[in-house]
């Protein structure tokens, strides 16, 4: 039988429970805690014989719908919800590796991941070894026998970068290490982990899921694939767990202890951003297009850049991992910094903030915002130009979108 579409799976994903009233939204279970029938049954599901909600920092049910729901529209093994993007990093980082171990990194990470694996992780003795990723050879030197994982975006934001994937996949499948994929840029409707042979997936849940800048979230996409047993951080849970190893340890010692789950709240809203995923993905993509054309032809735009674009040195690539949509993140340059100035203050439509993919087009200045706490020569060594502005697309009418753009160029 042939597969439902992304959006009609998303609506029909069925309730762990049946809905004593048949409610068909998911009730927003704000309870802190759960009662139990009796005092045998507690001490059981402490035990892990009798699985139930207890407390909401551990699990809810409002939550659980909406992991249950990213596991059915990404083919995932096991999903956990947590509080932000940063979180669902930091708690795998945390899951897989102790200290005296080290992690493979593309050298163009987002502005936080790079300040969290260059300043946090090593205070606990967790080195992060940083690489182009752009052959298997420069992979392989810097791994030995205590690198637990590769870790890449998807597309790299802002240099909008896709890296062979194929190609890092193969390499830890020698190394005999995990994959852990950022793909924040590429929601689940245009890239499948699963196909693509990814491990650990990540995300913040807060940019294209959340339908609109909503809420915060993150998750964490296990996809079944790995042998836990060959990972010291995870190997003790795995004879008992199986192949639940790793959503094992995080329940069990790292998410739980660490307190950085979802709220209730946020869960509904985030169950009603997946429902519209698909449609907000594909007109921010059309907007991106329609807009790319447009700047391409503008004399005060030196340089556009958008993996979908044909143009592009990653165009291939966004067609052969995210089905020739890489995002709805865009870059252009202008002549100077103080042209880029000028340019956002007299914006009209697009908002200056620093969120990515609300409904709403949104402008940034990545030089002297995300990543002005490095220095200079990093910035540049890392693509990011005191020329360059970041776009990240809405939903409005392109028409609009590019007269705006076009007056503030004058």
């Amino acid at each position: 039988m042939k597969r439902k579409g992304f959006t009609t799976r998303s609506l029909n994903v069925p309730y762990p429970k049946n809905d004593p009233h048949h409610a068909l939204q998911i009730p927003m279970y704000g309870a802190q805690a759960f009662e139990f029938d009796s005092a045998e049954q507690i001490a059981a599901n402490f035990r892990g014989e009798y699985a139930a909600h207890v407390y909401s920092r551990s699990s809810n049910p409002t939550v659980e719908y909406f992991e249950l729901k990213l596991r059915e529209l990404t083919s995932a093994w096991t999903a956990l919800a947590l509080s932000s993007g940063m979180a669902a990093i930091t708690d795998t980082m945390l899951a897989i590796a102790k200290s005296g171990d080290n992690i493979i990194a593309g050298n163009n990470l987002f502005g936080h991941t790079l300040a969290l694996f260059k300043q946090t992780l090593p205070d606990l003795g967790i080195e992060v070894r940083f690489s182009s990723l752009k052959s298997s050879g420069e992979i392989r030197r810097l791994a030995d026998e205590n690198t637990r994982a590769i870790f890449f975006e998807t597309v790299t934001n802002p240099q909008l970068e896709i890296h062979d994937i194929g190609m890092i996949v193969e390499a830890a499948r020698h190394l005999g290490v995990l994959v852990v994929a950022d793909s924040t840029l590429t929601p689940p409707n245009v890239f499948s982990g699963a196909e693509s042979g990814i491990h650990i997936e990540v995300m913040s849940t807060t940019k294209y899921i959340s339908g609109g800048g909503t809420s915060f979230g993150g998750a964490i996409l296990d996809y079944g694939n790995y042998d836990w047993s060959r990972n010291p951080a995870v190997a003790v849970y795995e004879p008992r767990f199986g192949r639940n190893a790793f959503i094992a340890r995080l329940r069990k010692n790292i998410y739980r202890n660490t307190g950085g789950s979802m709220t209730a709240q946020t869960a509904l809203s985030q169950i009603h951003g997946l429902d519209l995923l698909d449609i907000r993905v594909e007109r921010c993509y059309q907007n991106c297009m329609h807009l790319g054309r447009f700047m391409e032809e503008q004399p005060a735009i030196t340089q556009v850049g958008y993996p979908g674009l044909p143009g592009s040195p990653y165009h291939a690539r966004a067609n052969k991992y995210f089905r020739g949509i890489p995002g709805t993140i865009m870059t252009f340059d202008l002549e100077n910094e103080e042209s880029c100035y000028s340019f956002m203050n007299k914006l009209k439509i697009i908002r200056r903030a620093t969120n990515l993919n609300d409904n709403k087009t949104l402008v940034i200045h990545p030089w002297s915002t995300i990543y002005a706490e490095f220095s200079a020569d990093e910035r540049m060594a890392m693509g990011i130009r005191p020329t360059m502005l970041r776009l990240s697309v809405g939903i409005e009418d392109p028409e609009d979108l590019a007269e705006d753009i076009s007056s503030a160029l004058e």
